[in-house]
């Protein structure tokens, strides 16, 4: 089953598919299997920023290891974030790294625009549209900035909820999801993404605040699944608000990520981090979305 396909399913049933993002190799297969053995569904994901930053290597390891895993059923693999300007305000070739993630094997692809001006924002997002349509894969572009990404961050968190700096427009959303053709979109309603600054990156995610109320306004205007960036964090009755308000899909990354850090830190070995995570991923699944047993239901009984 194609991956717009499960995605436009748990976006009409209300149920949340929690995307995992695998910044080091061996978080794979723990998560791969916690979702099993909770009868969910999800995607790892990989952006470019974890195989710069990280150590997920490259898209290629990623991808090797997925295939390698054969998840069947309950995994779809998803390459996040391959932005047009990156955190440190460089130019990336966006285009060949899409295509190359497609003949790779990834099943969903996401290209960043953010930073860019609006009108170039459409054209980047219709380019890869164009690229991976004709290969059945679904493209999630994003609109407005969900900040946090920023090698040198300038905005504490209670200034951009202050200001709304970031948030995505209701205008531009109708615009550009009728102008490129993307499957899914990632909006800024409050969500920010883990930092990767090194003075920030092992510290204590903020809470975010999130403008359910902004949301539910450019679900409207969007018609299609929308996504929730920097997820892990956000309190739980604001998860299941934005589930019940838009947002089909959530990313995870800083939660997983220092789960696996942490047990390295406590003198654990890689098993020991592995063990962490799976333990992690299950409880996530089970108790924090609640989505334990929705495997069948997100892909329509197939």
């Amino acid at each position: 089953m194609l991956s717009n396909e499960i995605m436009k399913n748990a976006w009409k049933q209300h149920v949340i598919v929690p995307a995992f993002n695998i910044p080091y190799i061996p978080m794979m297969e723990p998560i791969i299997q916690a979702t099993r053995d909770e009868d969910a569904f999800c995607q790892v994901a990989v952006a470019r920023l974890e195989w710069i930053k990280f150590e997920a290597q490259s898209m290629e390891a990623i991808a090797a290891e997925f295939h390698r895993l054969n998840p069947g059923d309950h995994v779809r693999l998803h390459q996040d974030h391959i932005p047009v300007i990156d955190e440190d305000d460089l130019r990336v070739p966006y285009q060949d790294l899409i295509r190359k993630a497609i003949d790779l094997g990834y099943q969903s692809v996401m290209v960043d625009g953010s930073r860019l001006p609006l009108e170039e924002n459409i054209a980047a997002t219709r380019e890869v549209v164009e690229i991976a349509h004709p290969a059945n894969i679904p493209v999630e572009a994003e609109l407005g900035a969900v900040l946090g990404h920023e090698a040198d961050p300038t905005m504490t968190y209670d200034e951009i909820v202050r200001t709304r700096s970031g948030f995505t427009s209701v205008e531009e959303t109708k615009r550009f999801v009728a102008e490129t053709g993307c499957d899914w979109l990632s909006v800024a309603f409050g969500n920010i993404h883990g930092a990767v600054s090194e003075a920030l990156r092992h510290q204590k995610k903020v809470a975010a605040r999130l403008d359910i109320d902004h949301l539910k306004t450019l679900s409207g205007a969007a018609g299609i699944p929308l996504v929730l960036h920097g997820g892990s964090g956000i309190p739980k009755e604001g998860i299941l608000d934005a589930v019940q308000n838009g947002i089909a899909k959530i990313n995870i990354g800083t939660e997983v990520r220092q789960t696996y850090e942490q047990a390295l830190a406590d003198g654990g070995d890689t098993a020991a981090a592995r063990k962490a995570v799976y333990e992690k991923t299950r409880w996530m699944l089970r108790e924090f979305f609640a989505i334990s047993g929705t495997r069948e239901a997100v892909r329509g009984g197939l």
